[in-house]
């Protein structure tokens, strides 16, 4: 068996997090969940987009787990870890090449037989196979690579991608008949820069998941950690979170998320002092701390404003009239000390 491919397993639902931590409380994520239970329990094939690190996979194995296929395995196949050359053996089976040897591989939808096969990153595929595959979706049928022997396939597919496939489709790298055919139960996972209301509950889950893990205690969320969590655009995602986490447990301070972001030039952790009790910040108080912010980074740049503004990327008018309503007008003056004469 080739080592790209994962043999297939039973996914444990007692094993996965609650559906707050998958899905969230937003709007746009409460209605991912509400579609993904109508379509749960029909074979019909499902499309996830979202950035990386957004929970794709955590939705695959919900949806196995949660379906009538739950009892069958559960296959992962990753597009863009596997050379194209191999790709079509390792999803469709038969001949494949390993080492420069030609060998009889068994293919994912086999694995799969019976229960979820999951295509990561589906954009990878190349053009030959995207028509097998749209081939697949449409009739349930295959052919195994070298094989004249039509097959016929008893799985649900998933299928998942970090990018505009409707982007792909224009720039002619993706089909527009596959796509088609993947749009009908496309959902789409928000990225937690737009789920920030959810981190206080990814918070306890991945401190709780990390402190079993590494044995030690499960870290605090502060209001001044969550404030500092908030201003951050998370780039990657749950992942980073989980990754945030894990410094600061590690290392034993809190400090460490400001030192983390201040390196990959963000806005550092707030002093004490600075916020209000966690559930209880109003206008006038995200005010003071986005001034006691300013004030931070431009201390920390030496009152140079235009290196500022790029770091808080503000505008210049808008980093004066934060100034200006602050009452800060002027450099503090340090007040200078001559020496004594006797």
């Amino acid at each position: 068996m080739p080592a790209h491919l994962h043999q297939g397993f039973q996914v444990d639902p007692a094993e996965l997090p609650s559906e707050a931590v998958i899905f969230g409380s937003t709007p746009a994520m409460c209605e991912v969940r509400s579609k993904i239970a109508r379509v749960m329990d029909t074979d019909f094939p499902v499309l996830l987009q979202g950035e990386r690190g957004t929970g794709k996979d955590l939705v695959a194995r919900y949806l196995h787990a949660r379906s009538n296929r739950h009892e069958g395995p559960f296959v992962k196949l990753s597009c863009a870890a596997i050379p194209q050359r191999l790709l079509e053996s390792e999803l469709l089976g038969g001949e494949g090449t390993s080492s420069g040897k030609s060998e009889l591989n068994v293919g994912a939808i086999e694995l799969a037989e019976g229960g979820t096969l999951y295509l990561d990153e589906v954009s990878e595929m190349g053009a030959m196979l995207q028509r097998k595959l749209l081939h697949l979706l449409r009739d349930g049928r295959y052919f195994s690579a070298g094989s004249r022997a039509e097959k016929q396939a008893n799985v649900r597919i998933v299928c998942a991608t970090n990018i505009n496939l409707a982007s792909a489709v224009k720039k002619g790298t993706f089909r527009k008949d596959l796509f088609n055919q993947m749009d009908v139960m496309c959902f789409r996972l928000s990225a937690l820069r737009e789920r920030k209301a959810d981190i206080p509950q990814l918070w306890e889950f991945f401190a709780d998941k990390l402190a079993r893990k590494f044995g030690k205690a499960v870290p605090k969320l502060t209001p001044a950690v969550r404030y500092v969590l908030e201003q951050w655009d998370w780039p990657g995602n749950l992942c980073e979170l989980e990754n945030c986490i894990a410094r600061v447990m590690i290392l034993g301070d809190e400090k460490a998320i400001g030192e983390g972001f201040k390196r990959r030039k963000t806005l550092a952790l707030p002093g004490k002092g600075q916020l209000e009790r966690s559930g209880r910040s109003t206008a006038a108080s995200r005010q003071t701390a986005a001034e006691a912010m300013i004030l931070q980074v431009l201390q920390a740049n030496h009152w140079n404003q235009r290196k500022a503004t790029e770091e808080l990327k503000r505008s210049y008018r808008s980093l004066l009239y934060r100034l200006r309503r602050a009452g800060i007008l002027h450099r503090p003056r340090r007040r200078r000390t001559f020496p004594r004469s006797d």
